[in-house]
């Protein structure tokens, strides 16, 4: 019977001439390893003092040119939150100014819903598609106050579409009913009874608890009634 340890067996040899390849391997790269952990180590680096000197500062920059602005939208002061007043930045202007902060970012959304206010829904639209936060609530809202500036624009397909995408955006209890009951609405100022139907049934399926489910309810036995009169 064979040696099972023969050299060509032996683990230990097999470490050993894996690690003697490595080394070989090294000694020859040597100057093209170097050149690659430099250029790691530069964007590193670079990426730290950016975040630091950079980013960081922008950051909270931004967030103090918000407050106004958004001091103006509470109020009800539309044209003065976009615009700006006496030195203090609107939402445009912050955009344009701090729009690769998360600031900028939520400025987008604050634009849109102030134009939807002064019913300028076609320059709302772009606005609420270049948000892009990541908050459960806010970035379907995003969608959903897309879909009532299509509304406004006698858009009412892409409106209903685009309902049905803010309700299953980060679904959840709260934005998720309120979208699904504008969606059978839409749907049924389409005549497309049967699809508002199958969204008044998913209301009280899914989300029973909402208040939404109560009157999805009392839509759903008028919807009923007409899909079965035809």
């Amino acid at each position: 019977m064979a040696n099972k340890n023969t050299p060509e067996n032996d683990p230990l040899v097999n470490v050993e001439e894996a690690l003697t390849s490595t080394e070989k391997y090294i000694e020859n790269n040597k100057k093209m390893l170097g050149s690659i952990l430099t250029v790691v180590l530069i964007v590193v680096i670079g990426f730290m003092l950016y975040n630091k000197y950079i980013s960081t500062p922008k950051e909270l920059e931004a967030q103090s040119a918000m407050f106004p602005a958004e001091s103006y939208f509470e109020k009800d002061s539309f044209n003065l939150a976009l615009n700006g007043l006496d030195g203090n930045a609107g939402f445009l202007e912050i955009i344009e100014e701090y729009g690769s902060t998360k600031a900028g970012n939520l400025a987008h959304l604050y634009a849109g819903k102030c134009y939807i206010h002064l019913g300028k829904y076609e320059e709302a639209i772009p606005h609420l598609e270049n948000y892009s936060g990541n908050d459960i609530i806010l970035s379907s809202m995003a969608i959903g106050l897309k879909g009532d500036a299509l509304v406004e624009l006698g858009k009412i397909e892409d409106a209903a579409n685009a309902y049905v995408k803010a309700a299953g955006k980060n679904e959840n209890s709260f934005t998720s009913p309120m979208y699904l009951l504008k969606a059978a609405f839409a749907y049924e100022e389409l005549e497309k009874f049967d699809k508002a139907k199958e969204i008044y049934q998913k209301i009280r399926k899914d989300f029973f608890t909402s208040s939404e489910s109560r009157d999805a309810e009392r839509h759903l036995a008028r919807v009923e009634a007409i899909l079965s009169s035809k």
